[in-house]
């Protein structure tokens, strides 16, 4: 997937935020120790260093949403940080509620609360709830 077309897909489906410019990819998948998983309509790029894996943004197009893309990309960065890491770790905001309940399916558990992290277009900020998840479980 092209940082034209991760742009195009953060845009969409981050409605209430900034979305990431295509140069912003770009500079991101350039970086070490990142990886980037993607299927049709939708990407996840994670960084995975020191025994800790980090998702630092997953987007589907909202015509591709509720079809279980989120859930295979994620799936996608947790077999294949297990073997280099021990933890995961992701933020979400606390307003998005499908997220929640998707990573709450996944074993992710709460634990810390960033207030007012996650800035919103003509709105007040949105805290972030910060998860994380046990790789060595199996």
């Amino acid at each position: 997937m092209t940082p034209e077309e991760m742009s195009r897909i953060h845009g969409a489906a981050f409605v209430h935020e900034r979305g990431w410019s295509a140069v912003e990819f770009e500079q991101m998948l350039a970086q070490p120790y990142i990886q980037h998983f993607s299927t049709v309509g939708g990407f996840a790029l994670t960084r995975t260093l020191a025994g800790e894996s980090e998702l630092l943004t997953l987007a589907v197009a909202p015509e591709h949403q509720r079809r279980g893309i989120a859930r295979t990309l994620l799936m996608q960065w947790l077999k294949n940080s297990a073997p280099l890491a021990d933890t995961a770790f992701l933020d979400v905001a606390a307003d998005n509620n499908a997220a929640l309940k998707l990573y709450d399916s996944l074993l992710f558990q709460r634990i810390n609360l960033r207030k007012g992290y996650y800035p919103r277009k003509g709105g007040p900020a949105v805290d972030a709830i910060l998860m994380s998840r046990d790789l060595t479980q199996g």
